[in-house]
């Protein structure tokens, strides 16, 4: 009979897992529901800022290899059939970067979210920086020489990927001569959202230009026990 019922309990779980619900522990705190395999980088930054934040987060495994994520109970969460996707206590957030912004000001504003209005602004700049100038070069890269096995990548879009990377690397390196973190003098969202893209960039098989301000920043990063676990292990 025990067993009867432990094994209907389970099975009422799995067809549930993808049901927006409060998601409450026993001290009646909203726990966080993230979806997404923490091998994704951008399962990594919010994972990342969650570690930050010490929040509690329970996480479902979906994407890559499982076809979870194209299922009709997820893209109902999710239409894109991407990851990450959270629930925080019924309210459905997609978007890694915006996640982390989201997390960062109810849970870090003066911290990882700036309370200064130009600090804050200097951190987004740097997030959709990492979304639009950084993230296509560094996804080719990723995809034909780190992923096992690699994608089918021609030469020519590969280097082309790695001069353009190479360009994008000195800009922030230079952003990091005057100051610690990419907004001042703390870490912030900024660097959350560009510390797993500078994790691939180091692990790369290629000669890399000489760029001593994002090395010191990337060795920074690393010492942070949130970074060793969520990005540094990968």
């Amino acid at each position: 009979m025990g067993g009867d019922w432990l094994l209907e309990s389970r099975l009422v779980r799995m067809d549930r897992r993808f049901e927006v619900k409060d998601m409450t522990d026993r001290g009646g705190i909203t726990v966080l529901k993230i979806w997404g395999g923490k091998g994704s980088s951008n399962v990594q930054k919010v994972l990342w800022c969650c570690g930050e934040l010490g929040l509690a987060f329970e996480r479902e495994d979906v994407g890559g290899a499982d076809a979870r994520h194209r299922s009709p109970e997820y893209l109902a969460l999710n239409p894109n059939g991407l990851v990450p996707t959270v629930d925080d206590g019924g309210f459905v957030l997609w978007e890694s970067n915006a996640i982390v912004r989201y997390l960062s000001a109810k849970h870090g504003m003066g911290t990882l979210c700036p309370a200064d209005l130009a600090q804050r602004a200097d951190a987004d700049r740097w997030m959709d920086w990492q979304q639009t100038v950084l993230a296509p070069q560094m996804g080719v890269l990723f995809r034909g020489l780190l992923r096992s096995p690699p994608d089918a990548i021609a030469p020519a879009q590969l280097d082309a990927a790695m001069q353009t990377a190479r360009a994008a690397w000195k800009i922030l390196d230079a952003q990091l001569a005057t100051r610690l973190f990419v907004a001042g003098a703390d870490l912030t969202m900024g660097d959350i959202a560009l510390g797993n893209a500078a994790h691939r960039w180091f692990r790369l098989p290629v000669e890399r230009p000489i760029l001593p301000h994002l090395a010191g920043w990337y060795a920074r990063l690393r010492e942070r026990p949130a970074f060793a676990q969520h990005v540094g292990w990968f």
